[in-house]
């Protein structure tokens, strides 16, 4: 894989077809203050088995704002198996009338050591405490198990510009930034061309 150097002190010119993201990892050694909200129209479902088409369709609805892509490079057999791998929870957010609104991902496979693997809201979902809602069920599952110390999540600069606030405001604490070089997924075919197009598609 070629390599890249990184000036530390001014600009590093990326090869077309690369995207580059500053991530930020944070995480929170004891359980937070949650704030509570009452959100009694929705409601948490675990998902043993995903069913493929219908975890890519809500991902999909989530994260192309943000260009996740992550889960999408998957076949059908890879993904079931990385979701249902050992330690690994995925979880519905749903509406009164059955619509899945979010996704959380928790992964246990480090008992001491959980993390946040994804968290968000459909774009229709967003405001009126649904995110709050959804993070205290993620932290009252992280820090239910007794064998919990640390539980992180990381977030990167494609990611909505409320995101790192709200996980600092959720109780997490900023400890380490990295840079994330990946290839473009709109040129790779993975998503398609016209979505986040706040992040300028730079092909050649």
């Amino acid at each position: 894989m070629p390599s890249l150097s990184v000036d530390l002190s001014g600009y590093t010119d990326l090869p077309a077809g690369k995207i580059a993201n500053i991530v930020t990892f944070l995480e929170m050694r004891a359980r937070p203050e949650t704030r509570e909200v009452a959100r009694p129209d929705l409601r948490l479902e675990r998902i043993e088995t995903p069913d493929p088409a219908d975890y890519r369709r809500l991902f999909r609805r989530i994260g192309d704002p943000w260009l996740w892509f992550g889960r999408l490079g998957l076949d059908d057999a890879a993904l079931v198996k990385t979701l249902t791998s050992p330690g690994h929870e995925v979880y519905y957010c749903r509406t009164e009338d059955g619509d899945a609104a979010g996704l959380l991902e928790l992964d246990f496979s480090h008992p001491a050591d959980v993390e946040l693997a994804y968290f968000g809201l459909v774009p229709e979902a967003i405001g009126g405490g649904a995110g709050r809602w959804l993070m205290n069920q993620a932290i009252d599952k992280a820090w239910a198990r007794a064998g919990t110390t640390r539980f992180w999540v990381h977030t990167c600069t494609a990611d909505s510009p409320q995101a790192l606030g709200f996980y600092m405001s959720s109780g997490f604490m900023p400890y380490k930034r990295a840079i994330e070089i990946e290839d473009d997924p709109r040129l790779t075919g993975v998503l398609p061309r016209d979505v986040a197009p706040r992040i300028p598609l730079i092909a050649d």
